[in-house]
């Protein structure tokens, strides 16, 4: 079971052991939380919980203190943290513990991977939980971020809010939900979270230097928004996080000439394509401007500048966006810088 689905809608029994396993820190904290709660109710302070780190504690320490009755209640929960060489070391002990195990206390394994073809990994579904906390991504990351927008910030997200915010913040999931915080406060008493309202909140300067490039890009202004990439580039800013924020503007048109093709008008066609109403005059005579041949290319830059800054080939990631703005532009030569 992913830790998503857990968390979503958590059973009315843990078991006697829970494997917590993937790289995703936040859903293990939460997922862990959740399990606290299930286990030693909503006690705060926790005190029938006891939490070993991986690479101090040996196999009779920990079943000593599973099988030890606990002062504060009638449950306990043990967490080793970091178990990944706890497990390795100890897998046989552990297999013999858990057919015999402790019935008021739970073990929680926190480990990076989780082979499922041990015979350990084959008995704990049978009597507990693995709950995946691996990173999320595509469809599932943008429902987990309408998902929490609705549950934990009252508020309804948008799948392409939800992209915009993926795009530009990355999908690290604690950082993601700090973003809805912020979000959700920024909009105040309105129900929903608008792409504008991510647009102007989530990556402050770096992002809205990012839209005025895809703007200067449109103009057929390709020295500024050389100048404005470089100037993303100096202070820091992340070239994905550039490349996710062009993605984003330019992906729309894309589509957009997608449908004109199919004997929609342009300016509907953007309009239906989710370009701004603010943004369809200039959008329309950008690509006039570019030619049908050109237009339709659109998506095929972007993803050649995608795949090379993930590594295909070996070039500086600054020539990589500068030539993407240079092809989005229309232009065959950086011969427009100011």
């Amino acid at each position: 079971m992913h830790a998503t689905a857990f968390l979503k809608s958590p059973p009315d029994s843990v078991g006697v052991i829970a494997v917590l396993f993937g790289e995703e820190q936040f859903l293990k904290r939460a997922a862990f939380e959740s399990l606290c709660r299930l286990v030693l109710g909503e006690d705060e302070e926790h005190l029938g919980l006891t939490r070993f780190a991986g690479d101090q504690v040996d196999l009779k320490t920990v079943c000593d203190e599973l099988r030890t009755v606990s002062m504060w209640g009638s449950r306990r929960l043990v967490i080793i943290d970091d178990a990944d060489r706890f497990v390795s070391q100890n897998r046989e002990g552990l297999e013999k513990y858990l057919q015999k195990p402790a019935k008021n206390s739970v073990l929680v394994l926190d480990v990076k991977t989780w082979p499922k073809t041990t015979r350990l990994a084959k008995a704990v579904p049978k009597i507990g939980l693995e709950l995946e906390c691996a990173p999320l991504s595509g469809s599932d990351l943008v429902r987990w971020l309408s998902e929490t927008a609705k549950h934990a910030h009252g508020k309804s997200l948008n799948r392409e809010a939800a992209n915009l915010i993926w795009e530009l913040a990355g999908g690290d999931l604690g950082l993601l939900e700090q973003e809805l915080a912020k979000l959700s406060a920024y909009v105040g008493d309105r129900k929903s979270i608008e792409i504008a309202d991510v647009q102007t909140l989530v990556g402050g300067w770096a992002t809205e230097t990012t839209w005025a490039i895809a703007a200067a890009v449109r103009r057929g202004e390709t020295g500024e928004a050389l100048d404005l990439l470089n100037q993303l580039l100096d202070a820091g800013e992340s070239p994905h996080k550039i490349l996710g924020g062009l993605t984003f503007v330019f992906r729309r048109l894309a589509q957009a000439v997608e449908l004109s093709g199919q004997g929609v008008s342009l300016d509907r066609a953007l309009g239906d394509a989710g370009v701004f109403a603010r943004e369809i005059g200039e959008s329309a005579a950008y690509l006039r401007r570019l030619g049908r041949a050109e237009a339709q290319r659109l998506s095929t830059r972007l993803l050649e500048a995608d795949s090379v800054l993930k590594g295909a080939l070996i070039v500086p990631e600054r020539l990589v966006l500068e030539t993407l703005i240079v092809k989005l532009s229309g232009t065959s030569a950086l011969s427009h810088r100011k």
